[in-house]
């Protein structure tokens, strides 16, 4: 009988209180990806016992082990300023690190407090190719794209700050309140959306966290303070990030219809890289997409595909833009059509 896995139990496991059954259990239930958003939000719990504690415990975890271990289990980049961790104590280090993992800083509504009882979270995924209409308790709508996960608690309508976790991509139309609750859209991306009734969209795929604005008005809060100031969007704004370039926030002003357009079934190229192609056509239908010249990556590609039949998309594909591609088992090879011409 496999031995279960709670806050508690993983609690115990940090505070180096379990057993030897219960930690294994809980190396394993941190290595399915599956489980990868509540162990993001029981490590921000954990932050923020530490941080009422005001002291470090003589039986916490060794923080650079622990550190190591968590990111290579959740695949989240390492980005704690080693020189500032060595200066702080143990337990402002455990907090850093936390707000660093889950990709944002210590506060709100949503953490675990002694004393009070720990809300049931519901967690909500989607496949390849599919598409999933999701009903908020507080009255909001979110839609997930593709292969993305939604973590939210049950008590989101009565809860001081309404808090969801994101991974990979939604459509969010926020409620607003008559008490002007706040709605938080917390990512892996090192920020976090911050709004009161609006439409957006949130992106977080390949190391790479985008937030784009339809209508009303959000603030995007950065964990980082050194990263980038907290950035205010405006209707037809986007704001983007990369892992790989920490300190590279773009924010400007772009056409929303194609991050916006998978919540209709389409996908909608806007002077598009075939290079993001290639990355939206693996994001939406679980493929891998190869595209074999590289001069190719950059061509422009401008035009509105319906997501729900991938044969009929990479056909038109191939007669609207010179291309040639090839099918394989789990594998789309996209190349110049001239470079076949005379073969």
């Amino acid at each position: 009988m496999s031995t279960p896995v709670d806050f508690e139990a993983y609690l115990r496991y940090l505070r180096r209180e379990s057993s030897p059954a219960e930690t294994r259990a809980v190396l394993s239930w941190l290595a399915q990806p599956a489980n990868a958003l509540l162990a993001q939000h029981w490590m921000e719990q954990y932050a923020q016992l530490l941080e009422q504690e005001q002291a470090p415990r003589q039986d916490a975890p060794d923080f650079d082990s622990m550190e190591k271990m968590l990111l290579r289990k959740l695949g989240f980049v390492e980005a704690v300023n080693q020189a500032e961790v060595t200066r702080s104590p143990l337990w402002r280090r455990w907090a850093a690190a936390a707000a660093v993992l889950v990709g944002v800083a210590a506060g709100g509504g949503w953490f675990w407090q002694a004393g009070h009882e720990q809300p049931t979270l519901t967690q909500l995924s989607t496949p390849y190719g599919q598409t999933r209409v999701v009903q908020l308790p507080d009255g909001s709508t979110v839609t997930l794209n593709s292969h993305s996960t939604l973590c939210y608690a049950a008590n989101l309508g009565q809860a001081g700050v309404r808090e969801v976790w994101l991974d990979g991509e939604a459509y969010f139309a926020v409620k607003h309140l008559p008490n002007h609750r706040r709605f938080v859209v917390r990512t892996t991306a090192g920020f976090k959306v911050e709004v009161l009734g609006t439409k957006f969209t949130v992106y977080r795929r390949h190391r790479q966290g985008r937030v784009v604005l339809l209508s009303g008005k959000v603030k995007v809060d950065f964990a980082d303070s050194t990263r980038s100031n907290d950035v205010v969007l405006r209707p037809g704004e986007l704001v983007e990030t990369w892992d790989t370039q920490p300190r590279q926030v773009v924010h400007k002003a772009v056409n929303v219809a194609p991050y916006a357009a998978w919540k209709d079934d389409k996908l909608v190229f806007d002077g598009t890289s075939v290079a993001e192609v290639a990355t939206r056509l693996s994001d939406t239908y679980g493929v891998a997409v190869v595209v074999e010249n590289p001069a190719l990556m950059q061509r422009k590609i401008t035009g509105t595909f319906p997501v729900g039949d991938m044969e009929a998309v990479l056909q038109l594909l191939e007669k609207s833009f010179q291309l040639t591609v090839r099918r394989q088992p789990n594998q789309i090879t996209l190349s110049d059509h001239s470079t076949h011409h005379f073969l």
